[in-house]
């Protein structure tokens, strides 16, 4: 196991670090539980058993918290008994009750599991938190290490039901609470999965009492609702003695294991086999704590989705906690989540189950969480789908699933070159592939509010057509690998490049952000122009990769990513947050991307043929990995300093392009 993230008092006890600092694990199949190193809830996504009930989808809060209180001290003279709350609550109007926080003396990151030690009195306790790979099953441990006396815990469940994006007003809401052997089973209405809490030696009385005014911080920050009810279900008691442990679990299985060392000791095992797959791909002996925690981190996104065609397909979750499965992501991160970790068969599943999914020459943008039809509004999540099968090809001369998606890989070229859905198509006047109609939004850069769309790039985004050549580029090479023609490819190739030079701005020293829009050419300042460098085929001459990666370094580059868009644009907004109208209108306007750091290192790496001074640009995210996600990498930060982290506390490609550049650059 790598050396563990910790931090003790200078952080655990003052709140506004504590809180601001979250928790994440995830059990492989779309649920996870998390919250804050404090304990207090900040936000509708934190909880201890967030389900995923319609797997990778279909996230419903569950158990929302366990408030902890320990009586220590056995009532004689010499040791009185003294209460001491564990649990943080804030509530409508701010008020902060109890303190809990103020016991802890050390959260650590232990593999991929939460652990707190709380100090009362000579007492100390240590506190675990873990979920069962591919199951809606959350344990939580807490272990005496150290006393002089008997310790009291009692535990009050706190439970939900509810869509993980909204909120619960609970007046007048009656559940089922039905007693159980050391626990209980909850129902939320006669339809609902039911809970089921269980305990392996706490004595549990049942209860119904709704408690009011949970207070939503985060939630607030973000222009959203921040009042929330839950209902206390269930009072746990136990006494432990030195060397004594309680474990609760929480699950939609009637009869989850109460084990809780055996439990443990599979997560765990869990956790090394990671290790092992990622040392074991690696031609050095690989030891360092960064790159292990980023393997362990990978992990958390990659779940299952089964399909009639492949009843064990997995797909890569975008960030948690609130994306679902997206294509562009998927396809962007595969590489770093899969690859890089040693785990190539996870990629050519994922490359599998997508191929089930194309329509008219696309893979799907998102598969919504209600379940509802794919949506296939993207240009550049396809031609990702191409990048992903070259890396996944290079690492492993699969030339039988090559000739499997041949046919789909055609297909999608054909459709591009006569014309697909939004408008996307081939223009025979230049050999550049266009895309885009008013109102939607088909980039990365894709913020929309109702009918605005703030960065709509109809026309020729210079990424893309990165993208498109490179794409080209792949499928003649596959082509003659497997025996198919590949001539054709190669001529549309050509085309290509040949007209690429039009995105070069010689006046400006740096690429055009898109061509033949409505408005004509834009020349603003953006980082997309990185991946015409970073992508294995740059369509740039190398003084025109040198101006691109300069420019980017002397503009965009912060410490944890590149901006959006260049300071002194009069669009600029060096802040995120606000209500949602404010933060889209900033999210692809200014504000910091992180995983954009992974390709910009690889295209200075192409440039300078430094490894050491490519990696120094990565530097910055092992401190990260403490900053706002413990354990894993974040969304976005503002472009301005003190350039706050925002968004998602764990994102898919920003693992996965620190990982895949972090061992890109390693030293020769």
């Amino acid at each position: 196991m790598p050396m563990g993230l910790q931090f003790g008092r200078e952080i655990c006890g003052r709140l506004d670090l504590a809180e601001s600092r979250e928790w994440l694990v995830t059990n492989g199949i779309g649920g996870y539980t998390s919250g804050t190193v404090s304990g207090i809830l900040t936000r509708c996504y934190h909880g201890l058993l967030v389900a995923a009930l319609n797997p990778p989808l279909g996230r419903t809060l569950m158990l929302t918290k366990l408030d902890e209180m320990v009586q220590y001290g056995d009532g004689t003279a010499q040791a009185e008994p003294h209460y001491y709350p564990l649990h943080t609550n804030r509530w409508i109007g701010g008020s902060v009750e109890p303190h809990g926080f103020q016991q802890i003396e050390r959260f650590a990151l232990e593999g991929s599991i939460p652990t707190w030690r709380y100090v009362c009195a000579d007492a100390l306790i240590e506190k675990r938190i873990w979920m069962q790979m591919g199951a809606n099953t959350t344990y939580v441990q807490y272990h005496l290490l150290r006393a002089s006396q008997p310790l009291k815990l009692t535990l009050k469940a706190l439970v939900n039901y509810r869509d993980y994006h909204s909120r619960t007003q609970g007046s007048g809401w009656q559940m089922t609470v039905v007693p159980l052997d050391r626990g209980v089973c909850v129902a939320a209405f006669p339809e609902a999965t039911q809970l089921t809490l269980l305990s392996d030696r706490a004595e549990v009385i049942p209860a119904h009492d709704w408690y009011y005014g949970f207070d939503l911080a985060l939630e607030r920050e973000r222009g959203l609702s921040d009042r929330e009810d839950h209902l206390h279900v269930a009072t746990l008691y136990a006494t432990l003695t030195a060397g004594e442990s309680l474990t609760i679990v929480a699950s939609t299985e009637r009869k989850p294991d109460v084990n809780g060392e055996s439990a443990l000791k599979n997560r765990r095992t869990h956790d090394s086999k990671l290790l092992g797959l990622w040392r074991s791909s690696r031609a050095a002996e690989a030891k360092e704590d960064f790159t292990s925690r980023l393997v362990l981190a990978a992990d958390q996104f990659i779940v299952n989705r089964a399909s009639p065609e492949d009843p064990h397909g997995k797909t890569i979750i975008a960030g948690y906690p609130w994306f679902s499965d997206w294509g562009r992501d998927t396809m962007i991160s595969l590489p770093g989540l899969t690859l890089a970790t040693g785990q190539p068969e996870i990629a050519r599943s994922i490359l599998r189950t997508y191929a089930h999914y194309t329509e008219q020459g696309m893979i799907p943008n998102r598969f919504p969480d209600a379940g509802e039809l794919p949506e296939y509004n993207t240009v550049d999540a396809t031609l990702w789908y191409f990048e992903a099968l070259r890396a996944y090809y290079v690492d492993t001369e699969d030339d039988d699933l090559v000739q499997e998606l041949f046919p789909i890989l055609a297909d999608i070229i054909d459709w591009h070159c006569r014309g697909t859905r939004f408008n996307i198509h081939l223009d025979p006047a230049d050999g550049l592939l266009y895309a885009g109609k008013a109102g939607v939004q088909l980039t990365w850069m894709d913020a929309k509010v109702d009918d605005w769309v703030v960065t709509p790039r109809i026309g020729k985004p210079v990424e893309v057509n990165a993208l498109w050549y490179n794409a080209l580029r792949t499928i003649a090479k596959l082509a003659r690998r497997v025996g198919k023609p590949h001539q054709e490819y190669e001529a549309i190739a050509d085309r290509a490049l040949a007209r690429f030079s039009r995105f070069w701005n010689p006046e400006l020293g740096y690429c055009y952000d898109l061509l033949d829009s409505p408005e004509g050419d834009d020349d603003s300042l953006r980082p997309n122009q990185i991946f015409a460098v970073s992508l294995p085929e740059s369509p740039l001459t190398a003084a025109q990769q040198k101006g691109v990666v300069d420019t980017c370094a002397q503009t965009l580059l912060t410490s944890h990513g590149l901006r959006s868009l260049a300071p002194k644009h009069p669009s600029y907004q060096g802040t995120y947050r606000g209500s949602p109208l404010q933060r889209d209108g900033a999210y692809h306007q200014g504000t910091v991307w992180e995983w954009l750091l992974g390709p910009f290192a690889i295209a200075h790496l192409r440039v300078y043929n430094n490894p050491a001074q490519a990696r120094e640009f990565l530097d910055p995210m092992m401190n990260h990995l403490i900053d706002y996600g413990v354990g894993s990498l974040g969304e976005i930060c503002d472009g301005d300093v003190p350039m706050q982290p925002r968004g998602c506390i764990a994102q898919a490609w920003t693992v996965a392009e620190i990982l895949r550049a972090w061992i890109a650059t390693e030293p020769v």
